[in-house]
């Protein structure tokens, strides 16, 4: 349970990856930057920062560090199917910060495997409706 507030799987969520940095090195490794240098380059990230987020990262199960070089000892990160697992919710807060947030035309844009440029939809695993703001009913609530 949470500290303080509400059992919630939103702040267990934020707890490991509700972070600038970690969010933006996330973004990193699943656009294929996986070298420590790259990522900094990418986010704007100071290296120690950097470093604990991708350190936390790891602990959490969200990235693996894998040697590539024995001297010096460098490591990449790549995802684990946790890691992978975080794509859809990237492209989703990329689509909200592209229609709320972003001034002109949206930075990056994505392609979808039928050939359409995407744009990421919620849907309901079981009937395949969108997911919209009073389409769904709480079942059970996380304890205060």
């Amino acid at each position: 349970m949470a500290a303080g507030g509400r059992d919630c799987s939103i702040a267990n969520a934020l707890g490991v990856i509700g972070e600038r940095w970690s969010l933006l090195a996330l973004r990193e490794v699943l656009l294929g930057e996986r070298r420590f240098d790259q990522i900094a380059r990418n986010t704007g990230a100071s290296r120690d920062i950097l470093a604990a987020r991708l350190r936390t990262l790891v602990e959490r199960g969200v990235l693996t560090r894998q040697l590539y070089e024995r001297h010096p000892p460098r490591y990449e990160y790549l995802p684990t199917e946790a890691g992978q697992a975080l794509a859809p919710i990237l492209l989703a807060l990329t689509d909200w910060g592209d229609r709320y947030v972003t001034t002109g035309p949206p930075p990056t844009r994505w392609e979808h495997d039928c050939g359409a440029e995407l744009e990421p939809e919620l849907v309901c695993r079981q009937c395949h409706a969108p997911v919209v703001a009073g389409s769904t009913r709480l079942l059970r609530l996380g304890q205060v």
